[in-house]
């Protein structure tokens, strides 16, 4: 099966290489013959690929050993599931994984599009074959094929990275890499509009369900890997701005301003020329974030070894595009001129427009902050690190302002917002948000921030259960129905809309609870089995903390793991007990590095978190000293990170009610009220035309 892949990979370059051609030309020359064949070839490079990538689980599974790549990333000692998850692990196999599942999504357009769309279908498969054949040409010519195979044959390989052998790490990178190629649909009929010259909203409205899913895809797979780093990394957070982190939270930052900005398109018209530029740089960072990681230019837990090659290969690559980009959009400059005009500074397209503004400012000051390190190195040769203050003190204002906008956006009028509108949509929530404020300053809570932030979350919750109460109630008044069923036909009857403020709410609750980080409690202490130490809560109890003393175990080999310690700790909390924690040190068979394994209890109010530190006698430990127990414990106090989860999950379901298709029997009424609440402007990107 290994050498069959091996030979799929090569067939599928020239039959990608022959879809392109044939895209281009078909399109070109109206030839339905070339177009059928073009849109052929992807169907086999799609089934070729799949074949390659079969090979490569099919070399892991063999502990095929004389294969370079397998021998980087697996060895006999582990397990089933991590060996077949090695496809992504390291830089080989995950451009493999990136192309082939590119190809699956070009296949599914196509299929799709089969009967339908003609007029775009020549140059999207152009697109799409040429994007296949330069991940092909990488893993080709770049030194980075998976089935490169080594001059002997090691008896044993040196095993995956303990820190990714977690169930997290496992499902984080494929869903970003779903998020990265499910936007090369977008952009693929993009350019085609501008090579046929259909520019008006037509090639946004066949895939405002693809930008959905990569919007989806995206924001899940930042909040996987967010998880990932907060129970696997031991360093007490989810976030720490790495270079490659930010690389996946560009391309999620651009596709919510286009998502956001094309509402202003089919709704007026204008904007045109700003969403063709939309999904240009949101595809260039999808590919930007790919070369950041698979270079190793940029120093980061996620990213691989350095690879001088592949980075002037994607270098080129992402000029090319640029370039040819720019040039159709100033050749189709006349077709792109806005039908509208922005009427009044207090609208909808004011406030989208002004959203978009602060997304790109968020994304600007991420962007140069990730790269500035390289620059900087390449100008005066020395090495120069940005870290989390940066991010933190550039962008914490742009978030509150679009935290606020989340609220404002989706119920000021269009053109121009009346006194009346303003006071009718606003008032209400404005108090209520300075009443959240005063009273948690009244109950203590002094951090400004964080005030500021739950004044806004506050304002935003109001805005969307005042929209929620106002359609149901209507619908439920007009119809007859319960207001359990209002609601839901209330939904089910514009998905797009009801389902964007879903979205929003998962946003307000992830921003509730950033702004719990002020509050954060992080304490160290040198332990010995029978000691106690006492950490205050946020909130006003008060944990005691006993540590039980240290085990020590030996892996012989078994999961890679050469030896664990193991930290024991009783919790109580005001004196009642609340079970027991551990926390770890680990030596792996394949890393000199000790890895550590955190002790986490999560409520719905805060986690209490334990990180064994280090350990006095490790030499001891192992050795069963009993005098050899002390270690040292970091205990922190994190209110409000469970909600980052649930937020996610809200989050989710939101994108999917908003991607689902909305119920079309819905009876017209004669009453405008219902008119109102059942198809009135979206509340988050897409969730209404």
């Amino acid at each position: 099966m290994t050498i069959l892949g091996e030979y799929a990979l090569w067939i599928a370059l020239p039959i990608s290489v022959w879809g392109v051609l044939l895209g281009y030309v078909g399109g070109r020359t109206q030839r339905g013959d070339y177009v059928l064949s073009a849109e052929r070839s992807i169907y086999a490079v799609f089934f070729l690929l799949v074949l390659a990538s079969l090979g490569v689980v099919s070399a892991f599974l063999g502990d095929k050993f004389e294969y370079w790549y397998v021998a980087s990333y697996s060895n006999r000692e582990m397990e089933i599931f991590y060996k077949i998850t090695g496809l992504w692990a390291g830089q080989r196999g995950s451009l493999l994984f990136w192309a082939v599942i590119l190809a699956f999504f070009s296949t599914l357009c196509v299929f799709l599009n089969r009967k339908k769309n003609r007029e775009f279908m020549p140059y999207v498969a152009g697109v799409l074959q040429t994007i296949l054949t330069f991940f092909l040409i990488v893993l080709l010519f770049a030194d980075v094929n998976p089935f490169e195979q080594l001059a002997f044959t090691p008896a044993n390989g040196q095993g995956l990275n303990p820190q990714l052998q977690n169930y997290w790490m496992t499902i984080h990178p494929p869903t970003l890499y779903l998020g990265f190629t499910a936007f090369t649909i977008p952009f693929a009929f993009a350019v085609a509009a501008l090579l046929n010259g259909r520019l008006d909203a037509r090639w946004i409205e066949l895939t405002h369900r693809w930008i959905l899913l990569s919007w989806l895809f995206l924001a899940v797979g930042i909040i996987f890997g967010m998880r990932w780093a907060y129970e696997e990394l031991g360093w007490g957070g989810y976030w720490f701005w790495d270079p490659v982190e930010n690389a996946s939270l560009l391309p999620w930052l651009t596709a919510t301003a286009f998502l956001h900005s094309i509402q202003i398109q089919e709704k007026r018209g204008m904007l045109k020329v700003w969403n063709m530029s939309l999904v240009l740089l949101t595809f260039l960072l999808t590919i930007f974030a790919t070369f950041l990681t698979r270079s190793g230019l940029i120093e980061s837990v996620h990213s691989f070894a350095q690879e001088l090659k592949i980075a002037y290969i994607f270098l080129s690559f992402m000029g090319i595009v640029l370039l040819a980009c720019i040039l159709l959009i100033i050749y189709r400059l006349p077709k792109l001129q806005s039908e509208n005009s922005m009427q009044s500074f207090l609208s909808r397209e004011s406030a989208f427009l002004f959203n978009n503004l602060m997304l790109l400012g968020f994304a600007f000051a991420v962007f140069w902050g990730t790269i500035f390190p390289l620059v900087a190195e390449g100008v005066t040769g020395e090495k120069i690190s940005v870290g989390p203050p940066f991010f933190e003190k550039v962008n914490f204002p742009i978030g509150l302002v679009l935290l606020a906008l989340a609220g404002i956006g989706p119920v000021i009028a269009w053109r121009r917002a009346t006194k009346r509108n303003l006071q009718k949509n606003f008032q209400i929530p404005i108090c209520v948000g300075l009443l959240v404020a005063v009273s948690l300053w009244m109950a203590g809570a002094r951090h400004g921030l964080a005030l500021v932030t739950w004044s806004v979350c506050a304002f935003v919750l109001t805005i969307i259960a005042t929209e929620f109460w106002k359609g149901t109630q209507a619908r439920a008044r007009i119809e007859g129905e319960g207001y359990a069923v209002a609601l839901f036909h209330l939904v089910t009857r514009n998905r797009r809309r009801w389902g964007g403020y879903i979205v929003h709410v998962g946003i307000v609750m992830i921003y509730f609870a950033f702004a719990g980080a002020a509050y954060n409690v992080d304490e160290r202490q040198h332990m010995l089995p029978g000691d106690q130490v006492d950490i205050t809560s946020p909130f006003g109890h008060t944990y005691t903390l006993t540590y039980e003393g240290l085990s020590v175990s030996l892996g012989r080999g078994q999961r890679n793991l050469l030896w664990q310690a193991i930290a024991t700790v009783s919790v109580e909390q005001d004196g009642v007990a609340k079970g027991i924690l551990t926390t770890e040190k680990r030596q792996y068979v394949t890393s000199d590095q000790l890895m550590t394994e955190v002790g986490i209890r999560s409520t719905v109010r805060e986690d209490l978190y334990l990180i064994l530190s280090a350990m006095d006698d490790v030499d001891g430990a192992l050795s069963a000293n009993s005098g050899a127990q002390g270690i040292d414990l970091q205990v922190l106090v994190k209110p409000f990170v469970a909600w980052i989860w649930f937020g996610g999950v809200i989050l989710a379901l939101g994108t999917v009610i908003a991607l689902w298709p909305s119920v079309n029997r819905r009876r017209r009424s004669t009453r405008p009220e219902l008119e109102a609440v059942t198809t009135d402007a979206p509340a988050m990107a897409g969730a209404a035309r």
